[in-house]
């Protein structure tokens, strides 16, 4: 049995200590972003300060529940946080023209955050409930058990897509996808797929809102420097600006001048990079993909196969934000709202990356039960 000694000896100390760094960074670079000389501590800032503290205490929790609770409660929160997504076509809340909160009272909260959280547990209690082998050692799924956990997925693609937000929309699709051939659906599923998006390209561009569109073209070069083009092209001046050791803490002109939009929640990055140069951003990529194979490293060797599939479809969102947040700000990528996790404001998404990241911790210390 494990005693509260035997969890302080199992926790995995480096995976947290990579998360707790890079967590002292963005709230560092948050407190840049929205400083003045006549508020330094800005209302931002004291917020993400305490989303930070009671996110750490989430990540606590979660890394001492027992893993087969949150897969059993996470069935169901995922079917509830489905009737969530619904529920903001009716009361949601509208910010930047897009209807993706809803109001609990002392914050804003987006359901697509827990659907992310919770499709791992859906996938890994369905699949476990087919009653196949303990270890599914050889053993394949027929398609039609695939049928519903695929239909779900869609289901949650389309909702979170007609917020609108396509960069979540992408992430939960991807990741459940990266989850079912993961589990082992054919290979030819997602090659008819792929040529099926491929043919059907023109119905989707079409399907796309017209700001969505002009993104895309934007990353193609068209569209006006003062219009269109105003953010990614802001953007790229910070970055480039910064030169190779940056222009120092709350230094950047960009930034304190008012030209770089969103710059505490979207284009952080751009912050960062303003103010600590090339090598201040090559450093927080170097600690992201240290957790990130520290967390591969956890995978690999757990003993259970549903805690890999629980594994995998928390790492997936947050592997995929930090490529797509990065790549969106460099102008690789079309801007689509994805923030920079344990970096970028906002409470919701920080709750979910550390909860999830406790997860994660619970599955490396469950690795001595066996």
């Amino acid at each position: 049995m494990f005693t509260p000694r035997r969890y302080l000896r199992y926790f995995d100390w480096a995976s947290f200590f990579l998360m707790l760094t890079i967590l002292s960074i963005g709230l560092l670079f948050v407190f840049s972003a929205t400083y003045t000389p006549q508020k330094p501590f800005s209302l931002f800032f004291k917020k993400q300060v305490v989303g930070s503290l009671i996110g750490l205490g989430l990540y606590a929790f979660f890394s001492i529940l027992d893993l087969r609770l949150f897969i059993r409660w996470g069935f169901w929160g995922y079917f509830v946080s489905m009737a969530l997504l619904l529920y903001t076509f009716v009361g949601g809340w509208i910010g930047m023209g897009a209807k993706r909160w809803i109001n609990l009272y002392f914050f804003r909260g987006q359901p697509s955050e827990l659907i992310k959280f919770f499709l791992p547990a859906f996938v890994a209690f369905y699949f476990a409930e087919l009653e196949v082998p303990k270890y599914f050692v050889d053993y394949q799924f027929s398609f039609r058990e695939y049928l519903f956990p695929l239909a779900t997925l869609a289901l949650n693609f389309v909702l979170i897509l007609k917020q609108p937000d396509l960069g979540t929309a992408l992430i939960v699709l991807f990741s459940g996808l990266a989850l079912f051939w993961f589990v082992g659906l054919d290979r030819r599923f997602f090659l008819v797929l792929a040529l099926a998006s491929l043919v059907a390209a023109p119905v989707l561009w079409k399907c796309l809102k017209p700001y969505q569109q002009k993104r895309v073209l934007v990353l193609l070069g068209y569209g006006d420097e003062k219009k269109e083009r105003y953010h990614i092209e802001q953007s790229k001046i910070a970055i480039g600006s910064g030169g190779l050791m940056g222009k120092g803490l709350l230094k950047g002109t960009q930034n304190k001048l008012g030209f770089l939009p969103e710059d505490h929640t979207d284009f952080i990055f751009s912050v960062m990079c303003e103010e600590v140069g090339f090598l201040g951003a090559l450093v927080l990529i170097a600690l992201f993909c240290m957790l990130i194979g520290r967390i591969v490293y956890i995978g690999l060797y757990a003993k259970l196969f549903f805690e890999q599939i629980v594994l995998v479809g928390l790492l997936m969102p947050f592997m995929l934000s930090v490529c797509i947040n990065i790549g969106m700000v460099i102008g690789l990528l079309p801007v689509v709202g994805i923030p920079l996790p344990l970096c970028t404001y906002g409470i919701s998404h920080l709750w979910i990356t550390l909860a999830s990241l406790g997860i994660i911790n619970n599955i490396a210390i469950r690795r001595f039960y066996y």
